[in-house]
């Protein structure tokens, strides 16, 4: 195929008259065709997207150029921070020979700059303090981190759905053990064996336990008030839209904690947004880092969650975008939904990856241009397959891209730079102290305390009024209770029944011949 019919068509795919971002050049017979430019048209962004490839890909820097020209672009963007070396977002950077060659490759002038960032944190030590009540949550998120099973998530849903019909706020994990020693051990057991069914003691304690586990792991921060606001997701600054950083690197080693809160922000914008049907551009693009830790050995009911959300959210102006290694890592189901895929390079190195590639390349568009399954495993780093919506939602021509570079630094801050971020934040300041309200704790904790007094009392006035009972006896009484009475009373008895009917056995056996 001739290098002008590969511009044409590439053109003809990706030109748009709609705002858009640029991701990079085609790529042909291993040379950078400059003039053939690679656009995402914003308007169809909250179709979603995946960004795939083999660790060392570049999958990093592709999202931090799509962040940072959403930014530009006035689109606010939220995505996690896997190594902590993202923070350099809000820096200008700085060109190098690689750079610098990359951008002539690309015909473009590179442009170092600087974006507004928010650094957020589960813990509250890398950032401002992200949290979220108990009951935000919501049973189906909090059984996945728990790993309980169908019978345990079963009675975690009663607790949930009982404190919701009792108004009763359940804010951290202290609310929530109380509400289930409440409903096993306290007075409400009776009370809910009728309208919810009775929670066996086993099942409540392996509740506790795996409840007493995470917060050994540190993790009982993540739940409590003051409970993080999505809105602050929607900040601008001069006009660019705020890329809220999501720093995980203190709490990797419990991946299924953070991808699960991530999900419950989804949960909370799609609760919260009111519908806004199609834009020019979305609200919020939210990145999904190392997605396939949300689907692990998810249940039914998580992965219907997740789905539904996916489905939805669009229509409120957010779109979703899923990062991860294979396209198998997500659910077919998921899968079908996103629009927009950027999948670097695949090492086939097992009989697995082989078997990996083949279904990926089934899920791009046919190109003329390329032996796609030769070329996805010759893909460089910083070069990706591409395949997005144009304008009138139709999938474009599949293109091997040579990406732009990012303008910022593709690095982390510096330490002090860093604490001086923090140090001038807003976000930072608003949610650094933790509040304790009236919630679920305290109420039962009265109930219980009313109910053990109430139960004293009870048996207090059983004890007077058995005492009371109890009135002096008079003389003849006890006279007649002595023991001298008592035998004098047995001898007039036997008396009185030895005439009456001694005397009247006698004359009977008389009359039957003297048996006596």
């Amino acid at each position: 195929m001739s290098k002008e019919s590969f511009i044409a068509a590439i053109n003809k795919a990706y030109t748009t008259s709609l705002p858009s971002i640029y991701l990079g050049a085609g790529v042909l017979n291993n040379e950078i065709i400059a003039e053939a430019k690679v656009n995402l048209p914003l308007r169809m962004m909250n179709r979603h997207g995946l960004v795939t490839g083999a660790t060392g890909s570049g999958k990093t820097r592709t999202l931090q150029l799509m962040a940072e020209q959403l930014s530009a672009a006035g689109v606010c963007v939220f995505m996690p921070d896997m190594k902590g070396d993202l923070s350099g977002m809000a820096k200008d950077g700085v060109a190098n020979d690689k750079i610098t060659e990359r951008a002539n490759a690309l015909g473009i002038k590179y442009t170092p700059s600087g974006f507004p960032v928010e650094l957020y944190s589960l813990t509250g030590k890398l950032g401002a303090q992200m949290r979220a009540t108990v009951t935000e949550f919501g049973p189906t998120l909090l059984s996945k981190i728990l790993e309980l099973n169908d019978t345990q998530t079963g009675v975690l849903n009663i607790l949930f759905k009982y404190a919701d019909d009792k108004n009763l706020p359940v804010v951290d994990f202290n609310d929530l053990k109380k509400v289930l020693n409440y409903l096993t051990e306290g007075p409400g057991a009776a009370e809910i064996k009728s309208d919810y069914g009775k929670i066996s003691g086993a099942t409540a304690s392996t509740i506790l336990r795996k409840i007493v586990a995470l917060e050994q792991q540190g993790v009982d921060s993540l739940f409590g008030e003051t409970s993080f606001d999505v809105e602050d997701l929607f900040e601008k600054i001069d006009g660019r839209g705020v890329i809220s950083l999501l720093n995980v690197a203190d709490i990797q080693n419990q991946p299924a904690i953070f991808s699960t809160f991530m999900l419950s922000l989804l949960a909370e914008l799609y609760q919260r947004l009111p519908e806004a049907g199609d834009l020019d551009k979305p609200k919020l693009i939210f990145f999904l880092d190392e997605a396939h830790l949300l689907f692990n050995d998810a249940p039914k009911a998580f992965l219907d969650q997740i789905d539904q959300i996916i489905r939805l959210i669009r229509s409120k102006g957010v779109g979703i975008f899923f990062c991860t290694q294979l396209t198998q890592d997500v659910p077919p189901s998921v899968l079908a939904q996103l629009g927009n895929r950027v999948h670097h390079v695949i090492r086939a190195f097992t009989p697995n990856d082989v078997k990996a590639l083949k279904e990926t390349v089934k899920t791009f568009p046919k190109s003329e241009y390329y032996e796609m399954e030769q070329q996805f495993t010759q893909l460089g780093t910083g070069q990706a397959f591409i395949t997005v919506l144009n304008e009138k939602g139709i999938p474009t021509e599949t293109v091997v891209t040579h990406l732009a570079p990012p303008a910022s630094v593709m690095g982390p801050l510096g330490e002090g730079e860093y604490k001086a971020q923090l140090e001038s934040s807003d976000m930072y300041k608003k949610y650094k102290e933790t509040v304790d309200p009236q919630s679920a704790f305290e109420m039962l904790d009265g109930r219980m305390k009313q109910h053990e007094e109430e139960q004293a009392e009870a048996k207090e006035q059983k004890a007077q009024a058995k005492t009371s009972s109890r009135r002096e006896k008079s003389t003849f009484e006890e006279v007649i209770a002595s023991p001298v009475a008592k035998q004098v009373g047995r001898e007039l008895v036997r008396g009185v029944f030895g005439v009456l009917f001694g005397t009247s056995t006698r004359r009977s056996s008389k009359r039957r011949g003297g048996l006596f």
